[in-house]
């Protein structure tokens, strides 16, 4: 799996994720403070992660910074993107299972390197539910996506 990685800092959490996940045999391409000479803002390097996934270049992507906030809303700014701010292996599967999550957002302070690999577990054990209920919140968020949404009863 190709799988494209930032951080708008070079720490250790973040250079963890990077060498899990090759360690994992995936293919990581890096972003913002872990490339040097890129751009390492949050918003930049996120968006760039985050795109590569949208563009189909990427199969998913991990978006680091300080808090994980930024990283995310940088992230869920492009469309396509369903990026989660996961502080624990439990939200990790449940992004990937209830909302489809293909981006996952992670708190550089938070996140310890055993929580990196718990996480990282999670994420890639589950997989997108089938219950029509979840489909059908995805779908409404693909929807916003392009500015469509069902009137409200």
């Amino acid at each position: 799996m190709r799988i494209s990685v930032s951080s708008d800092m070079d720490e250790p959490v973040a250079r963890s994720v990077v060498a899990e996940l090759r360690r994992r045999g995936h293919d990581v391409v890096t972003h913002g403070a872990l490339r040097p000479g890129d751009d390492a803002r949050w918003a930049v390097c996120s968006a760039a992660a985050a795109g590569e996934v949208a563009a189909g270049t990427a199969d998913q992507a991990v978006v680091c910074c300080w808090t994980g906030t930024g990283a995310s809303i940088a992230a869920n700014k492009v469309p396509g993107v369903r990026a989660a701010l996961c502080v624990d292996a439990y939200t990790a599967d449940g992004a990937r299972r209830w909302n489809d999550a293909n981006v996952l957002a992670l708190s550089l302070r938070l996140t310890s390197e055993p929580l990196v690999k718990e996480i990282l577990d999670a994420w890639f054990a589950a997989e997108a539910g089938e219950e029509a209920e979840d489909r059908a919140n995805v779908a409404h968020v693909g929807r916003l996506d392009l500015g469509r949404t069902e009137p409200r009863t």
